[in-house]
């Protein structure tokens, strides 16, 4: 448990994760909790608050999302929001109502009386981001409504004797103006400190890793990411020795990642043991198209590798370096749809007798980042873009083969070498280069050639569940083509991907 905490409990809103995000970008620490969560599941003594999440349902239907009572006695503060208004309206015996058209885009809203909690210094008319189909008609004995719209006449209120507060409205959108000091008021009224940061994490997560692990031996997988490489470094200050980290190079790695990371780590005096299995993973892959196919190859070959060296090292741990976003997606908490299943959520192979350690477990991406400064991670290695876990086998499609493998590995070096030196590299979220399944002809030194078609692909994302793609200048493209050409035998065409997320992925396969 950590020194303060906000309990969300989700609803299914897509927005739940925004909301997680806007109260620890303010400093308080917020954990998302399923619909069905009791009382006794959330409270604790580092409890200061909860906020009830938006959702699909409506209140008014059979079946839909309830609150355990008991929750609304561990006297903290409240704050529903949209669905979480209408749930809390509606047990308190306020009037609910089926909106003629669902609402649905920027409204303004008038804020009434100046005793607000939640308006205390803001705006009388603000700008807000609505979403929903029911709203509250009427609010419940004892709840002063405090905002209003044309078509919405209890558009917040509150209940300061009780401390709850509701708004029909999103805060953690920024479409809505004053929304982030709506929910710096309610964490105030909270009684919050808002000190949470990468220091205090480290400090708490050290004490946890140690508590959990004794005296056992921790074995973790380095893939040279952000996400293996900060759990790493977290775990080798929390336990020294006790760590052993495996890198295993499969062979559809980035070209020189074993140097880059063997660099990156020479500083901290950590026990890495290099294993070179590329051999073992290309021979399974040989002839192999499907995509799905060469996951599963990949996936089963690492994990057979990696039990081998956890078995030698005689590990009682395996550290992962698993985020809060991979544990929302794969546990489709709150009723959301189930989006992907994670490699690294879920548990381990019946055969692998080892116990989990996840030290970030409940970190963003960029809060891991944040940590990985403050642990000393040479930048580089921080901002470094995702890596798929099946590596370069998924930006092959078709067969995959080391010639292959060669070629697309000079072309993406080339390709993040430019990337880098031009600025451009921190602007985006993900940038690559994908070998086609394409042969076009060209000319080159006055003769004819029929050589592969390489894309390049370059993104933009806050959580990679959307993406657009990169407005790379064109002078930049063309450096990058022309080098791409020029000096690396077996290309003879580049174009650039200018497709979104949706309605294509990001990776090829």
């Amino acid at each position: 448990m950590h020194h303060e905490r906000i309990a969300i409990l989700d609803y299914g809103s897509q927005y739940t994760r925004l909301i997680t995000r806007r109260l620890r970008d303010l400093g308080a620490f917020g954990l998302v909790y399923g619909p069905t969560a009791t009382a006794a599941e959330i409270q604790g003594a580092d409890l200061r608050g909860i906020v009830l999440s938006g959702g699909p349902k409506s209140v008014l239907e059979a079946g839909a999302p309830d609150l355990d009572p008991a929750i609304l006695e561990l006297g903290v503060p409240i704050l529903g929001v949209c669905y979480g208004q209408q749930l809390l309206a509606r047990n308190a015996g306020g009037v609910i109502h089926r909106s003629a058209h669902r609402e649905y885009g920027k409204a303004a809203i008038q804020v009434q009386g100046a005793d607000s909690v939640l308006f205390h210094g803001l705006d009388p008319e603000q700008q807000v981001w609505m979403s929903h189909g029911d709203h509250v008609e009427q609010a419940p004995a004892g709840f002063t409504v405090t905002a209003k719209t044309p078509g919405v006449p209890v558009a917040a209120m509150e209940n300061l004797a009780l401390r709850r507060f509701a708004i029909q409205f999103h805060p953690e959108v920024t479409h809505t103006t004053h929304g982030a000091a709506i929910l710096r008021n309610f964490l105030h009224a909270c009684d919050m400190k808002l000190d949470w940061n990468a220091g205090h994490f480290i400090e708490e997560k050290l004490k946890d890793i140690r508590a959990q692990v004794g005296d056992g031996r921790v074995v973790l997988g380095l893939s040279g990411g952000v996400d293996s490489s900060v759990a790493a470094l977290l775990l080798h200050q929390a336990i020294g020795k006790q760590l052993t980290c495996v890198f295993v190079d499969t062979g559809v790695m980035r070209k020189d990642e074993q140097l880059q990371v063997q660099e990156a780590f020479a500083p901290f005096d950590m026990q890495i043991r290099w294993k070179d299995a590329g051999a073992e993973f290309l021979g399974a892959l040989a002839g192999v198209s499907d995509p799905e196919a060469k996951r599963k190859i990949i996936g089963k070959i690492f994990i057979d590798v990696f039990d081998r060296e956890a078995s030698q090292l005689k590990a009682d741990f395996l550290a992962q370096g698993t985020l809060y976003p991979d544990v929302i997606e794969s546990s489709g908490i709150g009723g959301a749809v189930l989006v992907k299943s994670h490699h690294n959520v879920g548990g381990l192979p019946d055969f692998m007798k080892l116990k989990l350690v996840e030290p970030l477990r409940e970190l963003f991406k960029d809060e891991v980042r944040r940590v990985g400064l403050a642990l000393g991670l040479p930048e580089d290695m921080v901002w470094r873009h995702p890596f798929p876990g099946p590596g370069l086998a998924v930006r092959i499609p078709g067969c995959v083969s080391p010639e292959r493998v060669k070629i697309l590995q000079n072309a993406d070096a080339i390709f993040i070498e430019e990337l880098r030196a031009s600025g451009w590299y921190r602007t985006t979220s993900q940038c690559f280069a994908v070998l086609l399944p394409v042969m076009t002809v060209g000319i080159m030194g006055d003769e004819r050639t029929y050589e592969n078609m390489c894309a390049l692909r370059a993104v933009t994302s806050e959580d990679f569940m959307t993406a657009d793609w990169a407005r790379l200048p064109h002078d930049l493209l063309e450096k990058v083509a022309q080098r791409i050409v020029n000096e690396v035998k077996g290309i003879n065409r580049v174009v650039f991907d200018i497709t979104s997320k949706p309605p294509a992925t990001i990776e090829y396969e």
